[in-house]
C-alpha cells in the first residue's frame, strides 16, 4: 500500500494525514492519469483534494508538463476526437464540454479555427465538418428508419440535434439532405395535373 493510501486511511479514521511530498504527488496524479487524460485544472483540483499545497502542485503539473501528460491542449484533441466518434456534437457544445473540464479560453480559441479532433489512425474517417458531425448524429438517431414526414416529427428531431450543440441552419439543412437520400430512389416523382 502506497504512503499516501496509508495516509488517506489514516485521515478517514480522524487521524492527520501526512503531508504529500512531490513523489507522492506525483503517484497520486498518475494514478488520476491512469483512466484517461486530463487537464492541469482537473489535475490541480485532484491534487488539493489530496492534501498537496499551491507550490507543490505547480511543481507537480510542471514535471507532469515536461512529461507530457499535462496539455490542454492535447486533452482537447482527444476530447473532440472521442467526440466525433462516439458521440457527435457540435462545435459549441464541445467548447462548453471543454470549459467545464477547465481548459482555458485562450486554448479554445487557439483550437476553434482548425479541427480540433485529429483521428488517431490515418485510415480512420471521422466526420470533419460540423455539418457531417450533425449527419451522423442524425443518421444514428435515426438508425435507418427514414425521416418522418410530419412536421412536428422533424421539429422533435431538429431539436435532438440543437441540443447536441449544433446551429440551427445546419440542423435543417441536414434534415432536408438525409430526408432526400432516404426517399425510395424507384419510386416516380408526382406530376402536376393541370
Amino acid at each position: 500500500m502506497s504512503a499516501w493510501r496509508a495516509s488517506a486511511k489514516r485521515s478517514k479514521r480522524g487521524e492527520a494525514r501526512a503531508p504529500l511530498d512531490a513523489d507522492t504527488a506525483l503517484d497520486v496524479a498518475a494514478r488520476y492519469l491512469a483512466t484517461r487524460p486530463r487537464t492541469r485544472s482537473e489535475l490541480s483540483r485532484r491534487l488539493q483534494r489530496a492534501g498537496a499545497d499551491e507550490a507543490l502542485v505547480r511543481a507537480t503539473l510542471d514535471r507532469l508538463a515536461a512529461m507530457g501528460l499535462a496539455d490542454d491542449v492535447a486533452f482537447a484533441r482527444w476530447w473532440a476526437e472521442q467526440r466525433d466518434r462516439h458521440a457527435p456534437r457540435g462545435r459549441r457544445m464541445v467548447e462548453a464540454e471543454l470549459r467545464q473540464h477547465g481548459v482555458p479560453r485562450e486554448v479554445i480559441e487557439e483550437l476553434r479555427g482548425d479541427e480540433i479532433a485529429e483521428p488517431a489512425f490515418a485510415e480512420e474517417r471521422l466526420p470533419q465538418t460540423e455539418a457531417e458531425r450533425a449527419r451522423v448524429a442524425l443518421e444514428r438517431h435515426l438508425r435507418g428508419r427514414p425521416v418522418p414526414d410530419d412536421r412536428r416529427a422533424q421539429q422533435r428531431i431538429g431539436m435532438f440535434l440543437v441540443r447536441r450543440g449544433f446551429d440551427p441552419e445546419t440542423v435543417r439543412s441536414t434534415i432536408r439532405e438525409v430526408a432526400a437520400d432516404r426517399r425510395d430512389p424507384d419510386a416516380e416523382p408526382m406530376e402536376d395535373e393541370g
